[in-house]
């Protein structure tokens, strides 16, 4: 397991502005085989590092480094790669343009195929805003990826999930402390508003009927509140406002088909994405239903839909989120993916 930094330089984003002294941090687990055939991309989801994937790469499962070569790069605006609150733009929060899950992508395939050589990507799986990605992937360079794996995500935000989204942000600026971004210390009062919403959308109603939000993470908590406590520390201190808002807006842009490639026909994207492709929608998830996936993969020539029979809304496909059972799911579909591409 090793933790590096790629230095894109000067790095122009889908918006035609420039991201200067772009870097791109990832981490890398196992070890590249001679002739780079077993290369797997997991990308970061919201909110989310390295560190975080690390529940789903192990010895004997799906991901195992003692077989693969997984590459774990970071999202723009998580802190590790270039973001919000790193020196050259802490002064005003404006200098930190736009991103789009394209842009990322772009990104990793320049350290791909530039710095480790990769002529072709096994496999790339993805969680939430990763899934997004993984989407992007598989459009954008069908040749290059040999299958695609989005758990919990979709190709595109709808509009009702980026409604919800737009509440977060609303929730976080209204502090006044957050002083348009440019705030002296993290804005506290918005962030708690921020986690509490959060909260209510990330598992489903049957999750909480049923008290297991008490018992998450084996934790015993004694109420609620106790659990929000717990969740806010998920966000906070790690995240940054200005850099949860930066992913925030890249979540809100995700659309497939918002590339020269595709002209905004999502169908056109869609129909591109040839490589072998299994897509695992939580049953319960409110941001991304199975039936934006079932619409996705009725488009996709070479892709299945297995949907995840979990209460624990989007947290089915969150590494260490939810059950053993949904962890075994999901990589029975990755080990079918790694074995038959």
């Amino acid at each position: 397991m090793q933790l590096d930094l790629y230095k894109l330089g000067d790095f122009e984003l889908q918006s035609g502005e420039i991201l200067t002294d772009a870097i791109l941090s990832y981490e890398t687990h196992g070890s590249l085989n001679d002739n780079g055939s077993n290369v797997i991309v997991y990308p970061t989801w919201y909110s989310g590092n390295h560190e975080d994937v690390r529940a789903a790469i192990a010895p004997g499962r799906a991901l195992d480094p003692d077989k693969y070569f997984i590459v774990v790069p970071d999202m723009f605006g998580n802190g590790f790669s270039s973001s919000p609150n790193h020196q050259q733009y802490s002064s005003d929060r404006n200098l930190f343009p736009s991103v789009t899950p394209y842009d990322n992508v772009i990104a990793q395939y320049h350290l791909l195929k530039n710095h480790f050589g990769i002529s072709k990507i096994k496999l790339v799986v993805g969680f939430s805003m990763s899934a997004q990605q993984a989407f992007h992937w598989g459009a954008l360079y069908p040749e290059y990826v040999g299958a695609i794996a989005p758990i919990c995500g979709s190709s595109k935000t709808s509009i009702h999930n980026w409604m919800f989204l737009e509440s977060l942000k609303n929730a976080l600026t209204t502090d006044a402390e957050f002083n348009g971004g440019n705030y002296k210390s993290q804005p506290e009062k918005g962030l708690r508003a921020f986690t509490t919403i959060y909260a209510g959308w990330a598992f489903s109603k049957e999750f909480y009927k049923q008290g297991l939000h008490l018992s998450w993470l084996g934790e015993n908590f004694k109420n609620t509140e106790e659990f929000l406590d717990t969740w806010h520390s998920f966000f906070t201190p790690k995240n940054d406002a200005n850099n949860l808002l930066t992913m925030l807006d890249t979540w809100q842009r995700a659309d497939v088909s918002n590339h020269p490639k595709f002209n905004g026909d999502q169908k056109k994207a869609l129909a591109s994405i040839s490589s072998p492709a299994i897509v695992m929608p939580g049953r319960t998830d409110m941001y991304f239903p199975p039936e934006d996936n079932e619409y996705e993969v009725s488009l996709m020539p070479n892709a299945e839909l297995r949907i995840i029979n979990s209460i624990y809304g989007h947290g089915a496909g969150g590494p260490g989120f939810s059950t053993e059972d949904d962890d075994e799911f999901i990589d029975k579909a990755l080990i079918e993916l790694l074995e038959n591409n």
